[in-house]
């Protein structure tokens, strides 16, 4: 017997608004908010797969009164008008809606909700072997489940769904659907301001329906001895609210609703007309979840009608006579194919090149003969810096080619580092970069591998896209296929490099790139390559006894709060200290799931319980334990023993690089756990480590960029900041400042300049808010100029919508303009923030290119091996350790010139965390 057909209808605002408060802020190159469109589209399209309607419709809500409010003047009033950014998303998601042929319904003086009600209960009567799919992100449909009619919500976020038939009704709340209409006239509805009777909740009103069936089942009983006196009292003293509530929660279901049933039909889209729009929107992540007529055809390596030659290459004469080409060329795009994402080990497949738009070569590499080849012929046109070498993310095409023998030289221009420049907060892959500034839709490596990825799907939509390419053999893809994907490779990162070279000259980030971004690249590659030994028995020493250090601090956390719980359970912690040892909850932020338990808010309460600083400490542990001691030991390289960082330009928005595989950044730098693991990181034998790290970096630039006269002064004469700003605030001598006096002002010193507020000052020094203000505005009467930099900072971002730093990058701050004045906020922190750390993030970059380039010439057995906040650390021969440093030292503060010196200080050790200052 053939399934019955499904008719979905979308709850269109409801999943807007489930969207708008779910994803963060998200923009389009022109500063368009669409976080909210965007996760709308994507909770449609996730529907579209999972559900597979027939027939679809999408409801919608108007700006007109509705009965219930000229019935209930109260009904919904507490609600704040949506914010602009909110509203402006309206248009945008009409639009996804026509491009993807999903009719729209909606009816003045009624809700969404009374829309989908009347159809759902139209279509259950006239079509009789059709099932009806309510999506919605709230629970306000659950009243129309039925046989036939089941509702889709959101339990969390965009992706966490969870499907209501008659069964899971009535396992949530013991009642029919139906009665849902009754419990909400008794136990009302905050979110619609529905009143209910005061006094009755859920739970109270779920007992007496199941007893009684209705509300008006209950008034005909209420001299019932099943109903408590209590509740007997307030039923009978708001018998018209709970009528009133019960009226405005139940759902209209006999609206005629005009449609024609073949123009829902969900495979009437037209594929180009939603790629367009998707386009315009900068969706390319959601493209390849568009469905296709039968969702099996297979896509080509580009989508689009653009003229196209790619060349496969096997043989040595046609490697010979590319390189003939090559070497003719002012510039070309090169891109590699490898087994995996080890460039250390991986071996490559294949290498791939472009010289114009369309005009590309793929060479395999899969013999010895072929990559003898390709040395031979290709290698030295690589070597040459005098042709420009394009690529996306080329780094990694640089250490996988030095694997194969060739130092590529003359690296001119990569567009993941250029997009990036443009715009640091939007998809920087190849695929999503193509779509967005090309309207090229690119195969992906999981679509080229489906065959493969189809039995994973399950264990890897839980997991990192890096985690998922493992899971692609990319040597069992049909070779001339993985040949066309590579070209096509190529052949998009030299069309890109065209159209972003010309924004980078119009946006002033040239130069940037050319003087900073790409010679950091060899560098970076060359740290990466290198790596840093690790003291592996060491760790796993280490890891013996921490884990013994846990198993004592969990039965002390467990004794004082006199019972067995898990600790790592934010609701069973939650438990514990609110409920069960009653700790003073105020000043506790509170969050949807009730009041937080994070580090921060732990913090407040650490002198009321001894169970706090044990909890704070069994976290820090176990969370260092995990991320670290125990997984160290297994992520260094099983030939040179050393751990390959991988560092990242791309990610941070300021500028700064981080790294992942491990994170170093995360390390702690002052407490004695982050000792422990910094004393793992060791030099080789007969070398020692060299630690160079800008003194104060952020704080000088402050005086530098706000040009403050008296901070000026104090860094020229080489004095203590916080101590002379100290001696400032408290007016006594330098030499009169006390420990805590000088604590205060350095909080003040970091934290004013990043938007720190007498709330956070007090938070951070035990001072009172009233004293924080003062503290603050004492601050600010002495550098009169860092105040006047900040408030012009701000009005600069307001004006132009970016902020700049001293050497032209850029960080664009659409949520200035947001109608939301949190995010304002968060902007205008975010705009004083940049010039400094922006600025401070190129001076390192600058500090590694110079050091590196003399370092080679001078001393070329010393090696650079890791940036971590303001500091390099380098492996140098342990006889040359002086004469290293000292030349260390100058390059970094030489690297520019300003108003006051640039300080370094250096140190030097057998390992990262036991290291002597060094006097030069």
């Amino acid at each position: 017997m053939p399934s019955n057909k499904k008719f979905a209808i979308i709850d269109t605002f409801a999943l807007l608004h489930r969207a708008w408060h779910a994803i963060p802020n998200l923009t389009t190159k022109d500063g368009t908010m669409v976080n909210a469109v965007y996760g709308f589209t994507a909770i449609l399209l996730k529907l579209l797969k999972d559900l597979k309607p027939d027939y679809i419709v999408a409801a919608f809500d108007l700006p007109h009164e509705t009965f219930r409010k000229k019935e209930y003047k109260e009904y919904k009033a507490q609600r704040e008008a949506p914010e602009k950014d909110f509203v402006d998303q309206i248009a945008l998601t009409e639009n996804i809606l026509r491009a993807l042929e999903v009719p729209i319904l909606a009816k003045p003086g009624y809700e969404a909700d009374d829309i989908i009600g009347s159809l759902a209960t139209q279509l259950h009567a006239e079509q009789k072997d059709m099932d009806i799919l309510i999506v919605s992100g709230d629970l306000d449909t659950l009243q129309l489940v039925n046989g036939r009619t089941k509702i889709y919500t959101l339990r969390k976020g965009i992706n966490d769904t969870i499907y209501y038939d008659e069964g899971a009704v009535r396992d949530r709340y013991g009642l029919k659907p139906k009665q849902i209409i009754d419990m909400k006239g008794l136990a009302g509805d905050p979110s619609d301001n529905i009143p209910g009777v005061k006094g009755i909740g859920i739970k109270g009103a779920c007992d007496l329906l199941k007893e009684f069936g209705s509300i008006e089942n209950i008034y005909e009983h209420l001299d019932s001895p099943k109903i408590k006196p209590r509740t007997r009292e307030l039923l009978r003293e708001q018998k018209k609210e709970a009528e009133l509530s019960k009226h405005l929660a139940t759902i209209v279901t006999d609206l005629k609703i005009q449609l024609d049933i073949d123009k829902a039909r969900a495979d009437r889209y037209d594929l180009n007309k939603a790629m367009k729009i998707f386009q315009e929107l900068e969706f390319r992540s959601l493209l390849a979840k568009l469905p296709t007529s039968n969702g099996t055809e297979e896509r080509p390596a580009v989508s689009k009608k653009t003229q196209q030659k790619y060349e496969v290459i096997s043989t040595e004469s046609g490697i010979r006579d590319l390189a003939g080409i090559l070497s003719k060329a002012k510039e070309f795009a090169l891109d590699t194919e490898t087994e995996g994402l080890d460039f250390l080990h991986d071996k490559i497949l294949g290498a791939s090149f472009a010289i114009a738009t369309g005009k590309a070569w793929f060479v395999h590499l899969r013999t010895d003969a072929q990559r003898v080849a390709f040395g031979k012929y290709i290698g030295p046109i690589l070597e040459n810096e005098r042709i420009g070498k394009i690529g996306h993310n080329i780094k990694f095409d640089y250490e996988v080619l030095q694997h194969l023998g060739v130092k590529v030289q003359g690296l001119s221009f990569d567009t993941l580092v250029a997009a990036y420049l443009l715009q640091p907060n939007r998809g920087l892959k190849i695929e999503e970069l193509a779509f967005s500034y090309l309207g090229v839709r690119m195969q992906t490596l999981h679509e080229l591998a489906a065959d493969q990825l189809e039995g994973k799907k399950k264990s890897a939509r839980s997991r990192s896209e890096t985690s998922r390419k493992k899971d692609i053999d990319v040597t069992a893809i049909d070779p001339d296929k993985l040949a066309q994907y590579g070209a096509a490779d190529a052949d998009m990162a030299y069309r890109l490099y065209v159209k972003l070279a010309k924004q980078l000259r119009a946006e002033k980030l040239d130069t940037l790139l050319r003087d900073i971004e790409m010679p950091l690249i060899p560098v970076l590659a060359r740290m990466e390559t290198t790596g840093i030994l690790i003291d592996a028995e060491y760790l796993r020493k280490k890891e013996k006894e921490l884990k013994k250090d846990i198993v004592v601090l969990e039965k002390k956390i467990y004794k004082l709060a006199g019972t067995e719980f898990n600790i790592a359970s934010p609701l069973q912690l939650k438990q514990i200290l609110f409920e069960k040892l009653d700790l003073a909850t105020k000043g506790i932020k509170r969050k949807k799931t009730g009041l937080s338990t994070a580090a921060d808010e732990l913090e407040k309460l650490k002198d009321l319980h001894p169970i706090i600083p044990r909890i704070l400490d069994y976290r820090e542990i176990t969370k260092l334990v995990n991320t670290y001691v125990s997984t160290l030991p297994d992520m260094a390289d099983r030939t040179d023993k050393r751990i390959h960082t991988n560092y990242n330009q791309t990610i941070a928005a300021t500028g700064r690089l981080s790294s992942t595989d491990p994170n170093l950044q995360n390390i702690p730098i002052r407490t004695e756990l982050g000792r422990t693991i910094r004393q793992a990181f060791i030099a080789a034998r007969g070398y020692r480590l060299v630690s160079a790290d800008y003194s104060q970096i952020e704080l000088r630039l402050a005086a530098v960029i706000s040009k403050d006269p008296k901070m000026l002064a104090s860094f020229k004469k080489g004095e203590d900041i916080h101590r002379r700003t100290a001696a400032e605030i408290n007016r006594v001598a330098l030499d009169e400042v006390t420990p805590d006096q000088r604590r205060n002002a350095k909080e003040v010193n970091f934290g004013v300049i990043y938007g720190l507020g007498s709330t956070g000052l007090a938070q951070r020094t035990g001072m009172s808010r009233l004293e924080a203000k003062e503290f603050i505005a004492k601050y600010f009467e002495l550098y009169k100029k860092v105040k006047e930099y900040i408030d012009t900072t701000k009005s600069f971002a307001h004006e132009h919508g970016y902020v700049v730093t001293l050497f032209g990058r850029k960080r664009k701050l659409p949520e200035i303009y947001s109608s939301a004045p949190m995010l304002v906020a968060q902007a205008e922190r975010m705009a004083v923030n940049m010039p400094l750390q922006g600025t401070a993030a190129d001076l390192m970059k600058l500090a590694m290119i110079r050091s590196y380039d003399e370092i080679q010439k001078a001393h070329p057995e010393t090696r650079m091996l890791l940036q971590v906040h303001d500091e390099l650390v380098f492996e140098v021969p342990a006889d040359e350790v002086e004469k290293t440093a000292r030349l260390i030292k100058k390059t970094m503060e030489s690297v520019a010139r300003y108003d006051i010196p640039l300080a370094v200080e250096i140190k030097t050790g057998q390992n990262w965390a036991d290291m002597d200052k060094v006097e030069l």
